[in-house]
């Protein structure tokens, strides 16, 4: 043969090298190449190998395997966004006509979720307000209940979630426990140890740490009873009479489900790019939250001392209602996003936020940056105000995410802020 045209040599130019980078590579690809005919169709009959990035990626694979590892589950499966791993898992475990069983205190995207799209599928739920009475979860529970949910801690008033207690009853039912367990990161706190059965994540957040890039994340603590017969999506042969889930992957058969159906069909794929970012963030994870958290706890002392400030949500506190909890559950710190309430109301919440300089304003959380934001005007803003006062949320009440910076300067720009106010006398009555 000749040689080629340019246009094919510019297509075809590119190849593999032989060489091992320390760092995780990036495919950064939509497929792989079959290296023969049969390679093909042993991928489509077996799950073989790889063929398209929606199924299967090197990259996306080391991710999950590090997250699986770190939370103790048995594999892990990294999707496109937060609110899609809680999607996927929820999705996973319920048909039309089941019923969730959810803590009141919660991501207001999740609550979204469950009233406003799964409710249009005949998905019911029922949520918790006394989220450490046992027999309050015990009394939601339905015969079509086929999952409780519910986070380690809490946005906005940092409540604490004795996962032992929910799981004991969670599986006294033969139900699985989801945990979101975004704020606590698995460095604080990993849920299944204490016996949740799935965990999801945001990992945009603390995981990846750098405000860079959206992503999420299921771990499946491999707990699946092969026996129930409460998810027949995963027990039951499929119109093509495909070995099941359980049949296949006996234990693992949740995430093996969210896998091979849910995700893939769904569509959430998240890019092998952002993948890699969030393995590399997740490298120093310890480090960044042990900051964070320490850094926090400075801030919360102060806060609470503010002559400016009504009320601080934070569990690290002696006079949180989940301290003692908290003391026991996380040992290695007490997480960095809570809340803050002033005494001026919104006026000064939107004084303090015109006045910082140090501190971001946006809506994020868990960035290596201090962020803050006002929820009554914003991520809670649709909630009527009992709706909002009943979550700890007021019209002077603002969510800190705190972040690596030295502690001292997070607090001269609290007190410039705080200034502000003062400037103002009214604000302060």
């Amino acid at each position: 043969m000749g040689r080629k045209g340019f246009t094919t040599r510019q297509v075809q130019g590119s190849g593999q090298t032989g060489a091992t980078p320390r760092a995780t590579p990036i495919y950064l690809t939509a497929g792989f190449t079959f290296d023969e005919f049969g390679a093909a169709g042993a991928h489509f009959d077996t799950g073989e190998g790889y063929a398209y990035t929606r199924i299967g990626n090197p990259t996306i694979e080391a991710v999950e395997s590090t997250l699986a590892g770190l939370e103790g589950g048995t594999g892990a499966l990294l999707l496109a966004s937060g609110q899609a791993a809680t999607s996927v898992a929820l999705m996973t475990l319920v048909s039309a006509g089941d019923h969730v069983v959810v803590s009141n205190h919660i991501y207001e995207g999740t609550r979204g979720l469950l009233l406003d799209s799964l409710s249009r599928f005949g998905i019911d739920v029922s949520f918790v307000h006394d989220i450490h009475d046992p027999s309050a979860w015990e009394a939601a529970i339905r015969p079509d209940t086929r999952v409780l949910f519910a986070e380690s801690i809490s946005n906005a008033t940092n409540r604490l979630l004795d996962v032992a207690e929910v799981s004991a009853v969670a599986h006294a039912h033969g139900l699985p426990l989801v945990i979101d367990n975004t704020f606590a990161t698995p460095y604080l706190f990993r849920p299944i140890e204490h016996g949740a059965d799935v965990v999801v994540h945001s990992a945009s957040k603390f995981l990846a740490g750098h405000g860079a890039v959206i992503g999420g994340a299921i771990v499946d603590a491999g707990t699946f009873d092969v026996t129930s017969t409460l998810f027949p999506q995963l027990t039951e042969r499929d119109r093509s009479g495909t070995p099941s889930p359980a049949e296949r992957a006996g234990a693992g058969a949740r995430l093996a489900y969210a896998r091979e159906s849910v995700g893939p069909r769904l569509g959430p794929t998240p890019s092998p790019l952002n993948a890699f970012l969030i393995g590399q963030g997740i490298e120093t994870l310890s480090l960044r939250v042990e900051r964070q958290s320490a850094n926090a706890l400075i801030v919360a002392r102060w806060l609470a001392t503010h002559d400016a400030v009504e009320s601080v949500d934070y569990v690290g506190l002696d006079g949180h209602a989940d301290h003692a909890l908290a003391e026991r559950l996380l040992p290695d710190g007490f997480g960095s996003v809570f809340t803050v309430t002033l005494r001026g109301g919104a006026a000064a919440a939107e004084r303090v936020i015109e006045a910082v300089r140090t501190f971001t304003h946006m809506t994020h959380l868990g960035d290596v940056r201090s962020l803050v934001l006002h929820p009554a005007s914003t991520s809670h803003i649709h909630l009527s105000d009992a709706e909002r006062v009943a979550l700890g949320v007021f019209p002077g009440t603002l969510r800190l995410s705190i972040g690596i910076e030295d502690a001292a300067d997070l607090i001269d720009d609290l007190a410039h802020a705080f200034a502000a106010i003062a400037a103002r006398d009214d604000l302060l009555v």
